[in-house]
């Protein structure tokens, strides 16, 4: 009876040992058995250093194969994982450690310089078997969690207390069969594994997934455009990726003189964390030569909550419609604009527990009918698919007006320069004011000006941003997402 994460590994393990499971950059080829086996040697481990059920077990990581060892090796055990991306700063992580007070903390130092100076930092002791070589610290855990928590995902880019989303194995296991399902996932596919398996998506709709299928996952600890070009004329068939990430391999195509991707296996891509624009859309889908699709979720649903299923050239540029057994519908109380818009409420099996040692914010986001409150705007369109207009919070009222920033960031991406954009609102005495930020081509000699005639006449003068800001880059989180909270530091003083 499958009931826990780790039985997806323990399936494959009985069905086809020897296929391959995982690889990494630290040289880890692994079959099914293989994987197993590290599995089972870090169980012991951490056992011995005093994890019981309901402990926490904190890995600081990028991307590799020895991460995905210990996660099954925790869920063995009953105690919950929490993965944590290495690239964070000591301030941040060490405050992750105060609120979580996990039993241990493991480092992968064979793939990441950050890991092995947080290793270094903390005092952790390197520790090596089948599964290579880590670095381990011993805690003091308290309180415990319920045996039912496999996962607690610190989400980014909050202030304040951290907050743990206390993810079910039921959650993992629900999102990992349906991202399977969904994407026709079998055990014959290669998936490009560059987004971080210290977030959701990667560590449901990739790790989890791949189990499910019996795919192979090839880990990538940073994302590199070079590298997943070359990835992709070696044979992999599935990449899931941010906007960001499509737009920079784009860019890394066409420098090298071509419009498209050449030959490869690719059979699925899609695109996530943003919403798409149409013109991207067909620009990225006339680059792979598949259709891109898309979906829509959070931390606190598992990664997923719609997905669609669209054949290549569709205009659809909605998140699809919800997952089997997801239910959603509209608040439109919450800042909705008479069109059937407001806030995203979902429920079903794919929604997190709560928050770790938080009830407070708990209760404030899940009510008692078992409703989520996203904190996102939507619609729901005549064919029951969800569009989203962007995060409440997000949302910019400028002289009465409601300003939803994709709406100006697609107006933007359309200039050819452009790899996208990011805009925001600023307070200004009794008003906000739209201010735009746009990563361009580098040998690309377009102003702030020229973007603004560009968009004059596709926007309504209220949506037109105040400021245009020109950057060579834009501040991203580990996963690629655009840190918007970040964009202010860019602006100067007037």
């Amino acid at each position: 009876m499958i009931t826990h994460l780790h039985h997806y590994m323990e399936r494959q393990v009985a069905l086809r040992p020897d296929a391959p499971a995982l690889s990494d950059t630290a040289g880890i080829n692994w079959c099914w058995a293989e994987l197993d086996v590290a599995a089972r040697d870090l169980e012991q481990v951490i056992s011995e250093a005093g994890v019981c059920r309901g402990d926490r077990v904190m890995v600081i990581a990028e991307n590799c194969a020895t991460a995905v060892a210990i996660i099954h090796a925790t869920s063995r055990l009953g105690a919950a994982v929490i993965p944590i991306n290495a690239r964070q700063t000591a301030t941040e992580i060490d405050r992750v450690i105060a609120h979580a007070r996990p039993a241990v903390i493991i480092a992968m130092t064979q793939v990441s310089a950050d890991a092995t100076s947080h290793a270094k930092r903390l005092g952790a002791v390197a520790i090596s078997g089948s599964f290579g070589c880590v670095e381990m610290l011993i805690c003091e855990s308290n309180p415990q969690v319920d045996e039912d928590v496999a996962a607690i995902l610190y989400t980014t880019g909050t202030t304040g207390d951290p907050k743990g989303v206390m993810l079910t194995h039921s959650n993992l296991l629900y999102a990992g069969q349906q991202s399977a399902q969904l994407r026709g996932m079998t055990c014959d596919d290669r998936i490009y594994g560059v987004l971080p398996m210290t977030h959701v998506f990667g560590l449901a709709s990739i790790m989890s997934a791949a189990a499910f299928a019996g795919a192979c996952i090839r880990f990538e600890p940073r994302f590199s455009a070079a590298n997943l070009f070359h990835a992709l004329q070696d044979g992999i068939t599935l990449f899931s990726g941010v906007p960001q990430m499509h737009a920079h391999l784009m860019q890394y195509v066409r420098e090298k003189g071509m419009d498209r991707l050449p030959q490869n296996a690719l059979r699925y891509v899609s695109s996530g964390a943003a919403p798409l624009d149409p013109v991207w859309k067909r620009k990225a889908e006339n680059f792979y030569g598949v259709a891109l699709q898309n979906g829509y979720g959070m931390t606190e649903t598992t990664a997923g909550t719609c997905i669609t299923s669209n054949q290549i050239g569709d205009s659809d540029t909605s998140v699809g419609w919800p997952l089997p057994g997801v239910e959603i519908k509209i608040d439109e109380t919450v800042q909705g604009g008479g069109d059937g818009s407001g806030e995203v409420l979902t429920r079903g099996p794919h929604v997190m527990k709560g928050y770790f040692n938080n009830p407070q914010e708990t209760d404030r986001v899940l009510d008692a009918d078992g409703w989520l409150h996203t904190g996102d705007l939507g619609q729901i369109d005549a064919e029951g698919r969800l569009h989203i207009l962007g995060r409440s919070k997000e949302l910019i009222i400028r002289g009465g007006f409601n300003v939803y920033p994709p709406e100006v960031e697609q107006a933007l991406n359309e200039h050819p320069q452009v790899i996208q954009s990011a805009v925001i609102g600023r307070k200004i005495d009794n008003d906000e004011e739209v201010l735009a930020f746009c990563q361009i081509h580098p040998a690309s000699a377009l102003g702030p000006e020229d973007l603004g005639q560009f968009i004059a006449d596709k926007l309504a003068r209220y949506k037109i941003p105040s400021k245009i800001f020109l950057a060579a880059e834009l501040p991203a989180a580990p996963t690629g997402k655009i840190l918007k909270h970040k964009l202010l530091e860019m602006v100067l003083p007037d």
